[in-house]
């Protein structure tokens, strides 16, 4: 990605909001020093048409695409926007079946042998993704790329690769750090929590 771009997504995450420090709990019950939330992303319309249309360059670079699939909660904005600008189908995964209709983990129309990307805003251990990807395959298609917008390098990529998966991503929080502290945008002390994580699990 372009330094102008790196630099771009990187300020959005402090403007937005999306980047906090404090001490977080999180959903696997590790404590971090930080938290992403790039939920609130979509609620500035000039920070989600710059992270969509961030998204959406990354994903051309990917080959093989027959659908773009979302991941409960937090991929599935990003994933409706990246359909649209791809003009591919939309499928996405539910946390539990329905007990009703189809009873499907899997909305949408989903083919045997349908290749799909799957998108989710961040990735830490991998584990929303690896979940999706087994309702995905359980229903007959086939995942070979993932996509988000921040990597937080906690060991995600490496549980994906174990699962014949290969992680793109927009921006890894070791270069996003960086960035935020080339711009005095972030402390030292707060660099070091951002860069110090990825660190220890890598």
């Amino acid at each position: 990605m372009p330094r102008s771009l790196e630099d771009n997504f990187s300020k959005t995450l402090v403007r937005t909001g999306a980047l906090q420090f404090g001490m977080f709990t999180l959903s696997g019950g590790r404590i971090s020093p930080y938290y992403l939330d790039l939920r609130v992303i979509p609620s500035f319309p000039d920070a989600f048409r710059t992270c969509s249309d961030l998204l959406a360059m990354n994903a051309k670079s990917i080959e093989g695409i027959d659908k773009i699939g979302g991941i409960p909660t937090g991929g599935l904005p990003w994933a409706a926007v990246l359909a649209y600008a791809l003009s591919k189908p939309l499928v996405y995964t539910r946390k539990d079946i329905k007990l009703h209709g189809r009873e499907r983990t899997v909305e949408g129309i989903l083919t045997p042998g349908d290749r799909v990307l799957l998108i989710d805003d961040v990735i830490t251990t991998g584990k929303n993704i690896l979940t999706a990807l087994q309702s995905i395959r359980g229903e007959g298609g086939v995942v070979e790329n993932a996509l988000v917008l921040l990597d937080r390098q906690e060991g995600g990529e490496q549980h994906l690769m174990k699962e014949g998966v290969k992680l793109h991503s927009v921006a890894k929080i070791a270069t996003v750090a960086q960035k935020l502290l080339d711009m005095d945008a972030i402390t030292k002390k707060q660099f070091e929590e951002l860069a110090g994580l990825s660190e220890t699990a890598e």
